[in-house]
């Protein structure tokens, strides 16, 4: 066998996780501490559905890494257990962030449905309307409860309007026999009051929050994951402190907490150590450092990110001493470019405060003499992550016009 260049690694490599999948922040653990309270909650509505009932629909709020989409895919795979041919139910999920158009939602939710080949929806061709029309005909051949969960919907919302989840609030009334129940699950907690009345009052039902998860709470989500991927003696409790400390700070998110231990371990694999210790934690923070930000401004929501996208627009235009008022004249300028209704200038200011909570941006109060006292923002981010949020943003592309307005404040 020739040698190549991965020869000096393999060989120094030493294997010390015998279950790399739980580490994944996709895995579905047969235990979920500390959302035992939430599980009961979701689980005593969607019970309905074994009887032929349709349950309530369910909103699902919390932040990222709070244990939203873990514990909806637990009740899918607990209802799989309760109704193991799907006679009774079926569950249904979509991932809103990465199916992001109408017609692909109901692509996708049609063919999960949908067994027969001649039948299946195609990939393109058809309108929206007919998309729909058959995935309610095909139901209407049936007589079964189906509990479709839209994760991330804001995102679907954000990109595309409100049609296709208003189409699927009113699904029930062109159905028969079958009945279908939506369960939303969103970042935005203000998501209902986005959507348009009628969509609104469609959707109804309960609403649920998931809070974050504080340092003790996420030790203990660690030590069962270790339990799982690892030997004993492998982990130290000082890693498992240490990196739920770290994720504490970061709104209390499992999935910080979870990435970081895989890191550090593979970083120990590497580096030919059979023990992972702090030194490892701390090499794999600095690592994640740049991707816990990028990721933390993706899954923003939409204000949020119109906020942000009106800083840098304003820092790059030069305005030094940036306040509240001048990021309120841009955001409202780009909200009305992008047909948004803006917020009020004391949401903003919220917002303001929530990107200086997470590090991206910071407000602090400063003085101007007879102006008086005013709350001074300024970008810390790293320009290769605005350069980043600027490519992969759309709103970018359709707010090349909009130009910051003049301070109007005396500095």
């Amino acid at each position: 066998m020739a040698n190549s260049i991965f020869d000096q690694y393999t060989k120094k490599r030493l294997v010390i996780t015998k279950n790399k999948k739980v580490l994944q922040t996709t895995y579905v653990p047969n235990a979920l501490p500390h959302r035992v309270e939430q599980i009961d909650h979701i689980a005593a509505i969607a019970s309905a559905a074994l009887n032929g009932d349709q349950p309530s629909n369910i909103m699902i709020y919390g932040k990222t890494g709070t244990g939203k989409t873990a514990v909806l895919n637990y009740i899918g795979n607990e209802l799989k257990k309760a109704d193991e041919y799907e006679e009774r139910c079926k569950y249904i999920y979509v991932n809103c962030e990465v199916v992001d158009t109408p017609y692909s939602v109901l692509y996708n939710i049609g063919n999960q449905i949908i067994v027969e080949d001649s039948r299946r929806i195609p990939f393109t061709g058809w309108s929206f309307e007919k998309v729909y029309y058959e995935i309610v005909n095909y139901l209407n051949t049936m007589n079964k409860v189906f509990l479709v969960v839209l994760d991330e919907v804001d995102r679907l919302i954000d990109k595309k309007g409100d049609n296709v989840f208003y189409f699927l609030a009113k699904i029930n009334e062109n159905l028969k026999s079958s009945k279908v129940s939506l369960i939303g699950i969103s970042n935005n907690m203000n998501f209902m009051n986005v959507l348009e009345p009628k969509a609104r009052s469609r959707m109804g039902g309960e609403s649920i929050i998931f809070p974050p998860y504080t340092k003790e709470e996420l030790e203990d989500i660690l030590r069962e994951r270790v339990k799982e991927a690892f030997d004993n003696d492998v982990i130290d409790d000082s890693v498992i402190s240490y990196c739920s400390a770290i994720a504490a700070k970061s709104d209390g998110d499992a999935r910080v907490a979870i990435d970081l231990l895989k890191t550090a371990a593979d970083i120990a694999e590497r580096n030919g150590d059979s023990i992972v210790t702090e030194a490892h934690v701390k090499s794999a923070k600095n690592s994640l450092e740049f991707n816990l930000i990028s990721e933390a401004i993706k899954t923003l929501p939409s204000h949020e990110k119109i906020v942000l996208i009106s800083i840098i627009k304003n820092h790059d235009a030069g305005i030094n001493n940036m306040t509240t008022g001048d990021v309120y004249k841009t955001y409202t300028s780009i909200c009305n470019t992008i047909g948004v209704t803006p917020l009020t200038q004391r949401r903003v200011g919220d917002l303001i405060n929530e990107l200086d909570t997470y590090g991206i941006v910071t407000a602090s109060v400063c003085s101007f003499g007879r102006a008086g006292r005013t709350k001074v923002i300024d970008l810390t981010i790293d320009k290769s992550i605005i350069n980043e949020f600027k490519n992969t943003n759309s709103i970018f592309k359709m707010i090349d016009a909009v130009k910051p307005p003049k301070q109007t404040h005396l500095i």
